[in-house]
């Protein structure tokens, strides 16, 4: 097998033919932020694959933000379902539209308890600013694993992460 060679001018120099922006099919790899820590954004990325783990969003007044990572990849802010982490993918949200960048998903992690009715209503909010909340459900079996890779995952999960891959441009199945 032969590597295509580049393309040259009339005159022998190479040119560069950069498709354009627009003609360009975006990334596969996803890119997941976490609100805060212990957000789920890890157990997303091993989930995801291929995706990035940008870790969590920092406490203090101006974050840095994965906007400019993200670029031509779809960005997942993860959260769980408390008051305070809707409180946090709020900030998140902000930090990333300040930064010039978009979330595809926000992805509300279950802590296993129900979800406030006060964090319903702030993702309820959130839900025209992103193109899909997804809500991913507890699973049990993530509290005695060391890796969440081997758990079996249930059809609620195998279904939100379907969602959070189809909002992200992604229709292709999982492994």
């Amino acid at each position: 097998m032969s590597l295509p060679r580049p393309a040259t001018g009339p005159h022998g120099e190479t040119t560069s033919q950069a498709p354009v922006p627009g003609d360009r099919p975006p990334r596969r790899e996803l890119v997941i932020w976490g609100a805060h820590g212990g957000a789920g954004t890890t157990t997303l990325a091993i989930w995801l694959q291929p995706a990035w783990d940008t870790g969590a969003m920092r406490p203090e007044p101006d974050p840095p933000c994965p906007a400019t990572v993200a670029h031509g990849r779809a960005l997942v802010v993860a959260c769980r379902n408390t008051a305070w982490s809707a409180r946090q993918a709020t900030r998140a949200l902000v930090v990333v539209a300040r930064h010039g960048g978009q979330v595809a998903v926000l992805a509300v992690v279950s802590d296993g308890w129900p979800e406030p009715a006060t964090a319903t209503r702030r993702f309820g909010l959130l839900e025209s600013q992103v193109r899909a909340v997804v809500r991913v459900p507890f699973i049990p079996g993530l509290r005695l694993a060391d890796d969440p890779a081997p758990v079996p995952l249930p059809r609620r999960a195998l279904r939100a992460l379907a969602q959070i891959q189809a909002a992200a441009g992604r229709n292709f199945p999982l492994p």
